[in-house]
């Protein structure tokens, strides 16, 4: 195929895709080219369930030209090469040095578009200059933190210039200027790259909050660490820039694995020794421990390893501690139990109403015990604290937010907050839906036009908070928030001009002199590819499910993580006209949704939407 012709064709890239599929279902490397001489060699069948596709990259035939140059680096890019070392046969030797691909990559939609070299530029200037185009979706740092964005546009250039070849006397072009870090298409970087948990502690407090970063898939071509060390030195690197102010790490300063370490496995009794470059006295006891349970939490996002039991080495080699499973289960905001989650929802007379968590049989409602199940308040939303003995309701009206035992019958107690709403305000312009966070504080925005504001009610019973947020001018409404479990992070549905997005702010907490002075700061979008958000969940340490709409879009609900990363997969079977959706915090048990067509349903691991009753609003799990 000619050059023009691989521009035509989108340098060819959909064309290979289409063979690496096709190739990785047969062969355990996968493939890239098709080679057009040499031996027939035999080829080994793929083991079981390894359909993993790899791509090797192909150096610089003699005498390429520009163009091939070009469209061969490119390609090789998006290789596993150790070290990059083929992608670099494509540079100049200065430009071989200096090209860091560790330092950034930027994800496109679809594979980088590289345009003829421009022609009429200055002849006085040695080389071609070719454009290279797409349409940037997000970038990954060097922290492996990645960050969406909507779609804009990206024009970099690929300068190529005749270098002495290695024999001395013959030239070769070469790329002797180029962009920063690696420029993928989303495909080949979901191919390369997937998204692991690395957990840190919450500021002060007992418990690990998630903070997903991107590792490579197979063995990085930079470190040549394997996942699972991949996973342990970015843990050790410290949380992302984002996350930094909420939490705490115990990890001592300069800490690392030790010197040369590029492989971690476990032994037979399922046990990761890690070695650590610092002394032991500089991590025994608590912090070890402490340290032991992040490394144990983190590694159990990874599914190519079981460990369940990790063992930290000093610089000598000594063990300093252990951690099992079971130790490390203390601090995790939502302890794993063996106990369904309870979902619930709000019934056409405002009563709060208890689902059944599961099962083939569908079984009728019941009203919750105490006056939010009584209707003595008509409802319009509610919460349910984490440890489902509490929940919180917001009156029809949305004026008025109370709170009661679910577990007990009790009297009604006053409201806890009012809307400063003026009388005849319209709904929207009041309270929210509410929402607790793991510590037991209860949050919801009032809407009310003038006096917009974020209030978190300390134990769900304290003098309510106004949260200080910088970002919340008169132009802007919060339709709706969750908080995540660990109490870190908040999603939020805000309106600016007409449009609805979804922004995750982070909580930050201070005490003052007299009370506790709560912050949200540092909105990320969560979904900016969807031109609109109706409905969000948390559905795990970093995961939502989203209600949404992209561009001339139809309604989608979909799985996101916090950093705005998806793939395909993530959607979900379609539903018409949903009100709004409620996740569990475990993968195993049912999403509920409300529909304006068919009521509350419900959404079984690996089966369809099946209708559980006829009316109601406002689903919710704990949380």
């Amino acid at each position: 195929m000619s050059a023009d012709a691989r521009r035509r064709a989108g340098r060819g890239r959909s064309g290979r895709t289409l063979v690496l599929a096709a190739c990785g279902g047969l062969l355990a490397t996968g493939c890239a080219t098709m080679p057009d001489s040499g031996e027939v060699q035999p080829v080994r069948g793929a083991n079981p369930g390894d359909s993993q596709v790899r791509v090797y990259a192909v150096a610089p035939r003699e005498n390429a030209n520009p163009d091939d140059i070009v469209d061969g680096f490119l390609e090789a890019m998006t290789s596993d090469d150790p070290g990059f070392s083929t992608a670099r046969k494509y540079l100049t030797a200065r430009a071989a040095k200096s090209w860091k691909p560790e330092q950034s990559i930027t994800v496109l939609s679809t594979a980088p578009d590289r345009e003829p070299a421009d022609r009429s530029a200055d002849p006085e200037i040695q080389g071609r200059a070719y454009p290279i185009s797409g349409r940037m979706i997000a970038t990954v740092d060097a922290r492996h933190a990645y960050r969406a964005n909507s779609p804009v546009e990206y024009a970099q250039a690929i300068h190529v210039v005749e270098e002495t070849a290695p024999n001395g006397k013959d030239k070769e072009w070469r790329i002797d200027s180029l962009p920063p870090g690696l420029v993928l298409g989303e495909a080949d970087f979901l191919r390369n790259y997937r998204s692991v948990n690395k957990y840190y502690f919450a500021s002060g407090e007992d418990w690990l909050v998630a903070d997903p970063v991107y590792i490579r898939q197979r063995q990085d071509p930079v470190t040549r660490m394997d996942p699972v060390t991949q996973t342990v030195k970015a843990l050790l690197e410290g949380p992302t820039h984002w996350l930094r102010p909420a939490v705490d790490s115990p990890f001592p300063s300069g800490t690392e694995l030790r010197k040369g370490v590029t492989t971690l496995t476990t032994d037979d009794q399922s046990t990761l020794k890690v070695p650590l470059n610092v002394k032991a006295d500089r991590f025994g006891g608590e912090v070890c421990r402490r340290l032991a349970a992040q490394l144990l939490v983190t590694l159990g996002d990874l599914p190519s390893v079981r460990v369940d039991q990790v063992e930290l080495q000093d610089v000598t080699g000594g063990a300093v501690c252990r951690l099992g499973k079971g130790q490390a289960a203390d601090f995790e905001v939502v302890r794993d139990t063996e106990q369904a989650e309870t979902p619930y929802f709000v019934d056409d007379d405002g009563r709060m109403m208890a689902l059944d968590p599961g099962g083939k049989d569908v079984v009728p409602p019941e009203a919750v015990p105490g006056p939010l199940g009584r209707g003595v308040v008509r409802l319009g939303s509610v919460a349910v604290a984490r440890d489902g003995a509490r929940a919180a309701g917001v009156s029809k009206d949305g004026a008025s937010l109370h709170v009661a035992s679910i577990a007990a019958d009790q009297e009604q107690l006053p409201a806890v907050f009012r809307s400063a709403a003026a009388a005849g305000a319209a709904h929207e312009d009041r309270l929210s839906q509410p929402s607790w966070d793991g510590r037991g504080d209860l949050w919801v925005a009032d809407r009310a036009k003038g006096h917009q504001r974020l209030v978190v009610v300390p134990d769900g019973t304290g003098k309510w908070i106004e949260v200080r947020t910088p970002w919340l001018t008169e132009d802007t409404r919060v339709e709706s928030l969750r908080v995540s479990a660990d109490g870190v992070r908040i999603a939020l549905l805000i309106t600016r001009e007409g449009r609805t997005t979804l922004q995750i702010g982070r909580i930050e907490r201070e005490n003052g002199a007299d009370e506790q002075v709560v912050s949200v700061e540092d909105l990320q979008a969560a979904a900016p590819r969807m031109e609109s958000v109706s409905s969000v969940s948390w559905a795990g340490p970093s995961r939502l499910v989203v209600v949404g709409r992209e561009a001339g879009g139809v309604q989608q609900i979909r799985y996101l993580q916090t950093d705005g990363s998806t793939s395909a997969s993530s959607v979900l079977p379609g539903l018409n006209g949903v009100l709004g959706v409620a996740a569990p915090y475990k993968e195993t048990e049912p999403l509920i949704a409300a529909s304006g067509n068919d009521g509350i349903v419900r959404l079984m691991p690996g089966a369809n939407w099946q209708p559980v009753v006829k009316s109601g609003t406002g689903p919710v799990y704990p949380g």
